[in-house]
């Protein structure tokens, strides 16, 4: 499986990784979580995410990793805006996947002027980010966004963070642009950025003219990140995803012009994740 450089992590991450939400964000379900996670694994998939937010995700990878931890790059995700917020959600994740540290910690879901203020404040989350690496709980810093990119753009102006997770798809060009605002500043600071939304969350079934999820994954991968984080809600989607990764070949600019046209019409209706 293809890999890419992180960023200033230094991390070669298979250009798929494993995201925290479909039938990881559940309870209850430990062993199709099992056979899923290790199925990834399985098929050569080494960046694996889930988030404090999300259900019984990282109780599934407490359970599922065991030995396998060490092969992995694994991140985490914290929706607190103070410090000591941050460090107990830091501390439930750690017992709750069993390990004693992330590779990569992750400010969750910034969405306002608002939260950059706690965040960013004596006290704030950032202060959590910081001692954590400092004490090698986590390795790397990161945060992640999917609303706004002038407010994830601010948090990049005022933090050097290791990683961004953005929204990567070919609706974006059209509506609040993470891939204008946010991508050169982030590759302008050497952060390795990860794409997400990549099927504008499963909302890509409504374009009847389209028949498969590759020509989206494809674009995803031809702009300049590392990985796409993609959750799966079953083995299937997994092994499709995989596929897809496997046989990828870029779209040229032409290709990928066409594309964004095509789903311009629709693409306010489609990224509902940013209303």
């Amino acid at each position: 499986m293809e890999k890419r450089r992180l960023g200033k992590t230094g991390f070669d991450t298979t250009i798929m990784g494993l995201g925290g939400e479909g039938i990881l964000r559940s309870s209850g379900l430990d062993k199709q979580a099992y056979k899923l996670i290790n199925k990834a694994l399985d098929l050569g998939i080494n960046y694996f995410e889930s988030a404090r937010a999300y259900d019984g995700s990282e109780e599934y990878y407490g359970k599922a990793l065991r030995e396998r931890r060490k092969d992995i790059f694994l991140a985490g995700k914290s929706h607190a805006r103070t410090k000591e917020g941050a460090l107990d959600h830091l501390h439930e994740t750690l017992r709750n996947m069993k390990t004693d540290h992330l590779d990569l910690w992750q400010i969750h879901d910034v969405r306002t002027d608002k939260e950059i203020e706690e965040i960013f404040s004596p006290g704030g989350a950032i202060d959590a980010f910081i001692e954590a690496k400092e004490k090698g709980l986590a390795r790397f810093i990161g945060i992640t966004g999917h609303q706004d990119p002038l407010v994830i753009r601010q948090c990049l102006l005022r933090f050097d963070f290791d990683t961004v997770l953005m929204p990567v798809n070919p609706a974006e060009p059209s509506y609040k642009s993470f891939l204008e605002e946010v991508m050169p500043l982030a590759i302008e600071k050497g952060m390795g950025v990860m794409g997400m939304k990549i099927y504008l969350h499963g909302f890509v079934s409504k374009l009847s003219f389209y028949t498969s999820m590759e020509s989206f994954f494809r674009y995803a991968l031809s702009q300049s990140i590392a990985t796409a984080v993609i959750g799966c809600d079953n083995l299937e989607q997994l092994e499709e995803n995989v596929y897809f990764v496997r046989s990828f070949k870029p779209m040229d600019w032409e290709e990928q012009d066409g594309f964004v046209e095509a789903i311009a019409p629709f693409a306010r209706e489609l990224m509902y994740y940013k209303e």
